[in-house]
């Protein structure tokens, strides 16, 4: 199974107001802990997706996976052109799971969003891999996100999913101890750490904080 304990969501926007590259961002979470990176771009053409989709890789260690949000074109391109790509995440808004999974084949990665019990339900263990659960709270760099969960919510949604399911949406490093021991198989971040002044302290503090639900 793929390690989604520390997954981190990138966002160009919110690195910049932080004074940093996208890549160096990156490069700085994986060594402070991030084990699987997500490129959302919301506001990319195509073309600018595949140019940060090839900055971010080659960045990355092979052990990290990349995984491309929404535009299973953008993956497939990627792909095509010999970028270590992983896997998709699509929403409830995007093509069906069972459709992109076709389009990705059998090994690749596919996540998909789910916030309701309705959409856990309908989530095949054939086809999607993991779920994404939110928003844990209101967050702006998801402000169309479903009302927030709380960690109550998180729990009861995860408990419900039939395959391991990450918390997102404005999840901080109070969080992650109690989401770790609540059932969720990993903490998807954004600001936490593209906005950090110190993004690698930021990545290991919430690795950090993850690791102590064992203690």
């Amino acid at each position: 199974m793929t390690d989604l304990s520390l997954y981190l969501v990138t966002d160009s926007a919110v690195a910049a107001a932080a004074g940093h590259a996208l890549p160096d961002v990156v490069a700085a979470a994986v060594a402070g802990g991030v084990t699987a990176v997500q490129v959302r771009e919301k506001n990319a053409s195509r073309a600018q997706l595949l140019d940060v989709i090839g900055s971010v890789a080659e960045v990355l260690p092979a052990g990290v996976p990349l995984i491309v949000n929404d535009d299973v074109m953008a993956f497939l391109d990627a792909r095509a052109a010999g970028l270590a790509v992983a896997g998709v995440h699509v929403g409830q808004d995007d093509d069906p799971a069972s459709d992109v999974r076709a389009a990705i084949g059998p090994d690749a990665v596919l996540g998909l969003s789910a916030a309701t019990p309705a959409e856990l339900a309908a989530v095949d263990p054939a086809v999607v891999d993991h779920v994404g659960i939110g928003a844990m709270r209101g967050t702006p760099t998801k402000p169309d996100a479903p009302e927030a969960l709380g960690l109550a919510g998180l729990r009861e949604r995860a408990a419900l999913s039939p395959v391991p399911a990450v918390a997102i949406g404005g999840v901080t490093v109070a969080d992650a101890r109690a989401l770790g021991r609540a059932g969720l198989a990993g903490i998807a971040v954004v600001s936490g750490i593209c906005g950090a002044p110190d993004p690698e302290a930021a990545a290991r503090a919430y690795a950090s904080a993850w690791q102590e639900q064992d203690r």
